[in-house]
C-alpha cells in the first residue's frame, strides 16, 4: 500500500507437541534454513532464528500485509510437512496448538537477537516452559497455565 510506513519487530516462539525433544541438533541448520524461506517468500524478514529440541524462536521484521497469526500457521504447517517428509522422527511430527509473538521496539532488536542466538546457553538454566511463562508475565499475558502447555491439543498450524 503506497505511504504506508511501519516498523514491526515480533519475536514468535512455538512448541513441539507435547514439548518433545523432536528437534535434533543435526538437524536444525536445514530446518532454520526451510523456516527462513517460508518467511522470506511471505515478504516478511528473518532478523534471527534459533531451536532447542522442543520449542523455536523467530525474530521477524514484520510488514502490516500479512497477520501474525497467518504467517505462524503458514511456517507451523509447512515446516511440519518438511519434518515429516524428510522422516527425522519416527512418527508423526506435530507442532503443538498456539503460539506466543511479542512485539519490540527497534532498540531492542539486537537484544533479543542475541537471546536467540544463544538459546542453548541460556537453557542451561531455565527449561523451555520457565521460560516461556516468564515472557507471558513480563508482556502482561492474561493466561491460563492449566492451558498454556495442553500436550493433548495439537495443530499443525
Amino acid at each position: 500500500m503506497a505511504n504506508t510506513y511501519t516498523q514491526l519487530y515480533i519475536h514468535i516462539v512455538f512448541a513441539v507437541k507435547g514439548r518433545q525433544s523432536l528437534i535434533p541438533k543435526h538437524h536444525k541448520a536445514e530446518l532454520h534454513k526451510y523456516i527462513t524461506g517460508i518467511i522470506t517468500n511471505k515478504k516478511q524478514t528473518v532478523i534471527q532464528i534459533n531451536s532447542m529440541p522442543d520449542h523455536v524462536h523467530i525474530l521477524v521484521g514484520m510488514d502490516p500485509d500479512i497477520a501474525v497469526s497467518k504467517l505462524v500457521g503458514i511456517i507451523k504447517a509447512n515446516s511440519s510437512k518438511f519434518i515429516n517428509n524428510k522422516r527425522w522422527v519416527a512418527g508423526k511430527f506435530e507442532w503443538q496448538s498456539g503460539f506466543g509473538a511479542f512485539s519490540y521496539s527497534e532498540s531492542h532488536v539486537n537484544e533479543v537477537a542475541a537471546y536467540i542466538r544463544n538459546q542453548e546457553k541460556h537453557h542451561e538454566r531455565k527449561t523451555f516452559q520457565e521460560e516461556y511463562l516468564a515472557f507471558l508475565d513480563l508482556f502482561n499475558v492474561d493466561y491460563d497455565e492449566r492451558y498454556v502447555f495442553d500436550s493433548a491439543a495439537s495443530d499443525s498450524s
